[in-house]
């Protein structure tokens, strides 16, 4: 039996109501309990800031196109290796002692598997989900998870361009969809349900690059953009998955694609749903002729439907790599910007494009794209449906988490910055005429802790009551809000202490997140005839 008291620091939980009380956290066997014997061994916390682990809502860590990422920035490997850390843990197998482990990586704005947990871990994250994992490389994504140390991992199965899908969508038969739909998420170890782009990736084949309406035909005319979103919204509903549906809107990184953004979110009205990177589907204006900001649009909306959640993918300047299944942005961003790229086709599910890039703060658009963002926290009513994210590496990589923070939480830190940017779009904006709003301690906890482990139907994540799991993270306060959070002086994971002062120490493998839904194994069978017919993968083989 192992235990550890986290004694005296100051509690911020906001799911169990506390805001900022002293006392202490108890833990026993990866446990948070009420309480421990007062020879328990201890860690003194006093006058430090005390959370539940963090929990990374959307990233891309996993899939197969994150290894294709790593591939194409040899570069930022040779620049960032990362050194093997004298990490400790018990023999296993019932033996005594300690044994170094000393495994190495490398890092940069897609990092190797082996890093992005130590790195993770490192700025007191504890539970990571990968947002975008096409179902046929699903075996590969939980390679990758089984060699990243610590944390909690899970993913999301694209669904939105799937031939599969799209042939029972024009069959009329919603219930065979919805019976997929189960089957795949059990096959994948799915945890949830992601569109991309609904029928533009399956249209980009075709060589059509933009949906012009949710009505457009694709292929057949009963498929279309707003039939797939109803389609898989409902059948996620209704297999009462813990996470709703994952949907990435058409017209990504259009001028005026909030009109399209808000049009989806119609469209999914009444039922659970939840809209990732809002960021990047927020501009308001016209294609070709004007950009602008519409976070305002959005989140007046999110305030009247608290059925509907979102993330915010927010740009932080600097390196980024865009990674998605969204192969005609892609495509768009590499004819803008020349260079590396990726642009596939995967088998009939999905696609992928990569392209490297860089947000210049001088740049009129990355300078809109900054503004969006922080306008979409800071206009937010309600931070627990409207959460932190970077879209890691497409808006900045997860090690820019802590500067995102410190925007949130300090307005002259913020405007200093504002004014340093390319002003040409950001002339009338809320950020730009002077929006207020600094975020407290306690509403980080929310929408970095708390908020994601509500979303994500997580009921022992994202808080420190007695029966969650044990993680922890522990920051010497500062002032400087980015210091404070890169650097935690504590990271408890599952009980056991993985950083000690500052330092990585432990190592220990972290848990899997999926689900499992009935279905009805009839279904198996025209599956598998489709599958033999048009697949290279036979169905005994494709299950993860």
């Amino acid at each position: 039996m192992t235990s550890l008291r986290i004694a005296g620091g100051t509690i911020y939980d906001p799911a169990n109501g506390i805001d900022g009380a002293v006392g202490d956290i108890c833990i026993r066997d990866g446990t948070i309990v009420a309480d421990l014997p007062a020879d328990a061994p201890r860690v003194d916390a006093a006058g430090m800031v005390v959370m539940a682990g963090a929990i990374d809502i959307h990233a891309h860590v996993a899939a197969s196109s994150v290894n294709q990422a790593r591939r194409l920035l040899p570069e930022q490997h040779a620049a960032d290796p990362f050194a093997a850390p004298r990490l400790t843990s018990v023999v296993a197998n019932g033996g005594t002692g300690d044994v170094v482990i000393p495994r190495s990586g490398t890092g940069g704005t897609v990092p190797s598997t082996f890093t992005t947990g130590y790195r993770y871990a490192g700025l007191g994250y504890t539970t990571v989900f990968d947002a975008a994992v096409a179902p046929i490389s699903a075996r590969d994504t939980h390679a990758q998870f089984d060699d990243t140390p610590i944390v909690d991992t899970g993913c999301f199965v694209l669904m939105g361009n799937d031939a599969y899908l799209l042939k029972q969508i024009a069959a009329g038969e919603k219930e065979r969809a919805r019976q997929y739909v189960a089957w795949l998420l059990g096959a994948t170890k799915g945890y949830s349900v992601k569109i991309v782009n609904p029928g533009g990736v399956e249209l980009w084949k075709e060589n059509v690059r933009e949906v012009r309406s949710l009505d457009d035909a694709v292929g057949d005319p009963k498929v279309t953009p707003r039939a797939i979103l109803e389609t898989l919204t409902e059948a996620a509903n209704e297999l009462n998955l813990p996470h709703p549906v994952h949907i990435h809107c058409n017209n990504l990184g259009q001028a005026g694609n909030v009109a399209t953004t808000l049009e989806s979110m119609r469209t999914t009205a009444g039922r659970r749903a939840h809209f990732t990177h809002l960021q990047f589907h927020a501009y308001a204006g016209e294609r070709g002729k004007t950009w602008s900001s519409g976070a305002k649009q959005i989140t007046e909306y999110l305030a009247q439907h608290p059925e509907t959640s979102g993330d915010v993918g927010q740009v932080m300047f600097g390196q980024a790599c865009t990674l998605t299944a969204d192969g005609a942005v892609e495509y768009m961003l590499h004819k803008s910007g020349g260079g590396r790229w990726v642009n596939v086709d995967i088998e009939l599910e999905t696609g992928c494009g990569i392209v490297p890039y860089t947000y210049r703060d001088k740049a009129a658009v990355a300078a809109l794209q900054w503004v969006v963002g922080l306008e979409l926290f800071l206009l937010s009513p309600d931070p627990w449906r409207l959460v932190l994210s970077t879209d890691h590496p497409n808006g900045g990589t997860f090690l820019s988490y802590p500067r995102l923070i410190h925007l949130l939480m300090d307005r002259a830190f913020r405007d200093e910055q504002l004014k340093a940017i390319n002003q040409k779009m950001i002339a009338g904006s809320a950020l730009a005429d002077g929006l207020a709003r600094e975020y407290t301690l306690q509403e980080i906890a929310i929408i970095t802790r708390a908020g994601p482990a509500r979303l994500l139907g997580l009921s022992n994540k994202g808080h420190l009551g007695p029966g969650a799991d044990a993680d922890v993270t522990v920051y010497t306060r500062d002032d400087d809000r980015t210091r404070m959070f890169e650097t935690p002086r504590y990271v408890v994971k599952a009980g056991t202490l993985v950083v000690e002062e500052g330092q990585l120490r432990r190592a220990p493998a972290g848990a899997r997140h999926s689900v499992r839904p009935e279905y009805d194994r009839a279904v198996e069978r025209d599956i598998k005839t489709y599958m033999d017919r048009y697949l290279t993968v036979a169905f005994e083989n494709y299950p993860a």
